[in-house]
This record gives C-alpha cells, structure tokens and sequence, in this order.
C-alpha cells in the first residue's frame, strides 16, 4: 500500500512538473500593443538570454540629462538561434536604437522588441507579434 501511494504522488509530481511550463506562458497580445510603436536610443545595460524569454535592458538619458531604464523582451532564445539572431550579437555598453511594441499599460519603459539598429548601420530585426502568437 505504501508504494502505491508514494507512485501516486511521484507520477502527480511528474504530470505536474511537465504542465506547469504551459499554464505560465501568456500571449504576446496580454502584455502588448501591437498597435502602438516606439523609438529609443540607449545603452545596453544587461542581457538575459534565457527561456522562455529573452531580454535587453538599456538606458536611455534624455536631453536634460533624466536617465530612464527599460526593459525589452523578444521570443526564447532557441526561435531567435534558429532565425539568425544570437546573444554575441549584442554587448553591455552597446549604444543601440530600439524600436518597439509598447505596453498595454501604457508604460513607455518596457516593450516587445521590433528592431535593433547599431551605430555602424546594421539592423537586426525581430519577428512579428502575429507569428509569435501563430506558433504558440
């Protein structure tokens, strides 16, 4: 009896474990508003290139000096991998212009990555939202 009840909850554990992933994902159209755009220059702080998200932070200092710093997440690192776009491609202290889906909320300090363009003139583009939430 007692092994019984130990595989039960090893196998609870086991089916729980491997739905978990699924219920934590969102669409890119819960946080997102694919309508609205912005552009801004800044200096890449830190990266995360981790699942399921990737993630640049910059900052951005406008003319009167106000630094301002922002979030901006693009698809799992893999998708990205698999479509050219790899993390040596990016360095702290890189000084980029980001153009970017913004929040739903309004917040002008996070967004969903469209493009990444470099001072020499090389762009980096990102998918769109639409095939994001085609293959999720």
């Amino acid at each position: 009896m007692r092994h019984k009840v130990l595989a039960f909850f090893l196998i609870s554990f086991g089916l729980w474990m491997t739905a978990e992933p699924a219920l934590a994902h969102h669409s890119v159209a819960a946080e997102f508003d694919v309508s609205k755009t912005f552009s801004v220059r800044v200096t890449i702080t830190r990266l995360e290139w981790v699942n399921p998200h990737i993630y640049i932070y910059a900052d951005g200092t406008s003319d009167d000096g106000t630094v301002t710093a922002y979030a901006f997440e693009s698809g799992p690192p893999g998708a990205l991998r698999r479509s050219g776009v790899l993390k040596p491609m990016f360095s702290v202290g890189d000084q980029v212009t980001i153009d970017a889906y913004g929040a739903k909320d309004g917040s002008r300090h996070l967004g969903l990555m469209k493009a990444v363009h470099f001072g020499d003139g090389h762009t980096i583009v990102f998918g769109s939202p639409m095939d994001a939430e085609n293959k999720e």
